[in-house]
């Protein structure tokens, strides 16, 4: 079975930028919703023990949309949580900020980019920076769709752009909301991580295997889920 991994962090670490009401209801009901409906589905489906990320993959392989749907919401969620870190962490350096640099001119251009794709993305779905053979992009995918099922694309950071993720705190305003998140509680040191491990140093984020103990991905007192 497949477990709700905890948020690396306190329910109100994230204010005033995203409140512990918002945390408390994305975390402990809609995401802790697409676990669970993915562990009713996996055994059906022939899938029982497998990583969730080979779940993902298998089912958007065999067109199966509702374990698809769950699934990749699941593994989605989790990465997110990881993608924030409370405010006032330090601004991308390093390998990172050098990227930045030569595929956008710098932090601001970057986002500026990825506001503009938040904003004008219709509907649900999520706002990516991914890596790939040009460098540094922004993208963005719709409902449950994620960059495990994008052939040469590395997920660096993502935010979430259902409407649950933000309207408790900022209503139909996500432009406010992706600024706020980008400005202050975006993980930088988590998408150099992530880079890093794009590039074959150190291990990418991945969901806790089935079985496993939960464990919070940037806790200090607790290890990073491996690849």
């Amino acid at each position: 079975m497949f477990v709700l991994p905890p948020l690396p962090y306190d329910d109100d670490a994230l204010a005033p930028f995203v409140s512990a009401d918002t945390l408390r209801t994305h975390h402990g009901k809609h995401h802790k919703a697409y676990v669970d409906k993915t562990n009713a589905l996996v055994g059906p489906a022939g899938l029982s023990g497998r990583p969730l990320e080979e779940v993902v993959r298998h089912a958007y392989g065999k067109g199966d949309k509702a374990l698809f749907n769950n699934a990749a919401q699941a593994w989605n969620h989790a990465f997110f949580w990881a993608c924030m870190r409370p405010p006032g962490g330090a601004a991308p350096t390093g390998a990172l900020g050098i990227s930045i640099r030569d595929s956008f001119g710098g932090l601001e251009s970057l986002k500026a980019a990825f506001v503009d794709e938040g904003v004008t993305h219709f509907g649900s779905g999520w706002a990516w920076i991914v890596v790939g053979s040009d460098g540094l992009a922004v993208i963005s995918t719709h409902d449950a769709e994620d960059t495990l099922i994008r052939e040469g694309l590395f997920p660096i950071l993502v935010c979430d752009l259902w409407e649950h993720a933000y309207y408790l705190d900022y209503k139909n305003d996500r432009k406010a909301f992706l600024e706020r998140w980008f400005d202050n509680i975006a993980n930088w040191d988590f998408a150099a991580a992530q880079l890093a491990a794009s590039e074959g140093a150190g291990q990418a984020f991945s969901y806790p295997l089935p079985g496993a103990p939960s464990a919070g991905t940037d806790r200090p007192d607790a290890p990073r889920p491996t690849a």
